[in-house]
């Protein structure tokens, strides 16, 4: 079993706290994604559940035990780090079989694991060769690979594909799912990327100045956000925000609306209206940047775009997608619209 609890986790870097009282539980087998501005603390606590930092206060449990006070070897952790970290001179297998070695493992056992792990990375083709002769997406299956040879109940991966282009961050991606559905391990895993954390997680865990700001599965975040920040930090545009006052909306507590980009069409009499001040054609959709007396607006569309820039244009939210935040950005009841 390789479940994670932390309760009151706490980290101080002498006077000044970073991580203030975070509870959470992670599932065995969870893939979990932290995201957050930079700054928030993620990387942090990824490093306290690895050993990397102590804990200021708090208990951290993995597997049903106490690893506070346990060194990183002790805890069945592995970490996946930006850099690949890998050894120059050495050969993949020589790198993937680096930790075993270390450990005294058999001779035997250290060939099994290394060429399983290269078998599941398919990196059996390469492990003959030093990591100059890979490419940036082979480097990062061989930090893998050698996270895997430790047989470890937890994989920690700490924004393992920022270094790679856009292309090799996708299918990176599905790798990195296909190897969660085969080894079943629970796996923690810090990005930035969106679509990075839509796409692998289980559950997401929004993190803002060391807290905890929503915990829930991808869709539940971006359908359900529980305030404003995530609201705005969940999704690509982000939503629109604007002003219930400004609109004539009969406030009942409501200060601002949202809307997501997607979630606007083009519509005569639409309530939102404004001048087209920017178009984007993306393909196979377009971004129209609208300014509205309630503030400036992105639409998502599909097809082509049928406005120029300086056209004047409507806009509604399609039925049921408009979110209502206080004046504290806490999500609140629907209210009615004129």
């Amino acid at each position: 079993m390789s479940g994670i609890r932390l309760q009151g986790i706490r980290k101080r870097f002498g006077r000044v706290e970073t991580i203030h009282g975070i509870d959470l539980e992670i599932g065995d087998g969870e893939f979990v994604v932290f995201v957050g501005p930079s700054g928030c603390g993620k990387s942090t606590l990824l490093r306290l559940i690895a050993g990397l930092d102590a804990v200021s206060e708090g208990v951290l449990e993995i597997g049903g035990r106490v690893v506070n006070d346990m060194p990183p070897a002790a805890r069945g952790v592995a970490m996946v780090f930006q850099s690949y970290a890998l050894y120059p001179h050495m050969s993949v297998f020589e790198n993937m079989a680096f930790g075993l070695k270390l450990a005294r493992a058999e001779k035997g056992a250290v060939e099994a694991k290394v060429r399983e792990a290269a078998r599941v990375l398919e990196l059996e083709p390469l492990l003959d060769r030093k990591p100059a002769q890979l490419s940036g997406g082979q480097r990062q299956r061989v930090a893998i690979g050698r996270a895997i040879t430790r047989d470890p109940g937890v994989f920690l991966f700490d924004e393992p594909l920022s270094n790679l282009d856009a292309g090799l961050r996708g299918q990176m991606r599905t790798e990195i799912a296909r190897l969660h559905d085969r080894l079943g391990a629970t796996m923690i895993y810090v990005t930035h990327d969106q679509t990075e954390a839509m796409t692998l997680a289980d559950r997401i865990v929004v993190l803002r100045e060391g807290r905890v700001e929503q915990v829930g599965a991808p869709l539940d975040l971006y359908h359900r956000p529980a305030n404003r920040f995530v609201a705005g930090f969940i999704g690509s545009p982000p939503m629109n925000f604007l002003s219930a006052e400004a609109l004539g909306a009969q406030t009942g507590g409501v200060f601002e609306l949202g809307v997501r980009p997607e979630d606007l069409m083009l519509a005569e009499d639409g309530r939102f209206e404004g001048e087209v001040v920017l178009v984007e054609e993306l393909g196979e959709a377009h971004l129209l940047h609208v300014t509205t007396p309630a503030g400036p607006m992105i639409a998502k569309l599909q097809g082509a775009a049928m406005h120029k820039r300086g056209a004047r244009v409507a806009l509604d939210a399609r039925a049921g997608r408009l979110h209502h935040f206080d004046a504290t950005g806490s999500a609140v009841s629907p209210l009615a619209m004129p």
